[in-house]
């Protein structure tokens, strides 16, 4: 989908400056254990699925929708794994400026076939976790956090993960 009609609507007041935005990343395992994974055509790595809530939007539906609407691939929201303030802003080639508030959800697959489902993919698909592709660290520790059951405690400013 792109960046949501919401944020067109403030950048045409706000300009390129810093907003914070609330993320969402999805890590979705199937009944096999397998998780998917989508290469983004923004920047060809390959990671989780994310997005930005819309105003007023739980953020058990955003990671479903978002998952449904980059893969084509239905899921169930299980529990929050993690919430992180990023430690960097991102700046767009446009020059928007965002940093996001993520918000980590673990989901369960319960249906559809996982294919690119809109522009934001190159390819998506299912990978074992003793075998994925190249991921930043981003992805690879919400992946790892989504297999705990234990809560993650971060250092008070430390801003890494």
């Amino acid at each position: 989908m792109g960046t949501p009609d919401f944020i067109r609507e403030i950048r045409a007041t706000a300009g390129h400056q810093l907003l914070l935005l609330p993320g969402i990343s999805a890590v979705v395992f199937d009944d096999d254990g397998r998780v998917l994974l989508g290469r983004r055509a923004d920047t060809g790595n390959w990671s989780v699925v994310g997005g930005i809530s819309e105003p007023g939007e739980q953020p058990a539906v955003t990671a479903e929708r978002e998952v449904y609407e980059e893969t084509a691939v239905r899921c169930t929201a299980e529990r929050i794994v993690l919430v992180q303030a990023l430690p960097k802003p991102v700046t767009y080639p446009n020059g928007d400026q965002c940093q996001y508030l993520d918000i980590t959800v673990r989901c369960r697959a319960t249906g559809g076939e996982a294919r690119v489902n809109d522009d934001e993919s190159l390819e998506v698909g299912w990978f074992s976790v003793d075998a994925l592709p190249e991921l930043r660290e981003f992805a690879r520790f919400r992946i790892k956090q989504s297999l705990a059951d234990e809560p993650t405690w971060f250092e008070r400013g430390s801003g890494t993960v």
